[in-house]
């Protein structure tokens, strides 16, 4: 009874087995994606033709591992990305800029504004031990496991008519730039060391009894 109920199922089995590669083939980025990316589908730029814009995109990881990000582009000689890749630690955001210089339309051509434009950019992820470095090698070196997070168009819009997605640029921007001068700040000095119950070490203090501790040393050594 048992053999004839698996001769039953084979055929249906048979069936089915070609939905798995094709399932894979299609959701593949979709089960791996590892980032959250504000906005999701396209790059907003103000159009200032003759001038380098900028745009923002918000990046999240929200996986359980950390991530390593990069960037491409399809026009690298008039784009560039700051940070144009990096690792981010399991729940960590970062919002990175984006430069693209506008040229000047030819031949008295209508400005593209609130349209889809050619230029793309790309992120794609890896997933990467704690600890790792980030080098863009590592992508070469680990092909089979990077996931493209998402392909964003450029879009320009008219810096001179309010709209929501200026509002919300203008805002990602301002925090990528608080951020970034937030980085250059060196460390806060925080003030002389203490040490057990109240007890205030001055560093030079410190640093001159090693040295006559050493010099005692070498004295006794010499005689």
């Amino acid at each position: 009874m048992a053999t004839a109920d698996r001769h039953k199922r084979q055929p249906s089995d048979r069936k089915l087995g070609w939905l798995c590669p094709f399932t894979k083939s299609i959701f593949p980025a979709w089960r791996r994606r590892r980032l959250r990316l504000d906005p999701a589908s396209k790059l907003y730029f103000p159009y200032e033709p003759g001038k380098q814009a900028k745009s923002a995109v918000r990046m999240k990881n929200t996986s359980k591992s950390y991530v390593a990000f990069k960037f491409q582009t399809t026009a690298p000689k008039s784009c560039y990305m700051r940070p144009p890749g990096g690792i981010l630690t399991p729940g960590e955001i970062l919002i990175a800029t984006v430069f693209k210089f506008i040229e000047l339309p030819e031949n008295n051509e209508k400005p593209i504004v609130d349209q889809k434009t050619k230029v793309k950019f790309k992120i794609v992820s890896l997933k990467v031990k704690e600890g790792t470095d980030y080098v863009p090698e590592l992508f070469d070196e680990q092909k089979d496991q990077v996931t493209v997070e998402r392909t964003l168009r450029v879009v320009f819009l008219d810096p001179e008519r309010p709209s929501p997605a200026l509002d919300k640029l203008k805002r990602q921007l301002a925090q990528a730039e608080a951020a970034a001068e937030a980085d250059k700040k060196p460390p806060v000095d925080t003030g002389p060391k203490v040490v057990g119950e109240g007890l205030i070490v001055d560093e030079w203090k410190e640093r001159r009894e090693r040295y006559l501790a050493r010099q005692q040393v070498e004295v006794v050594d010499s005689v």
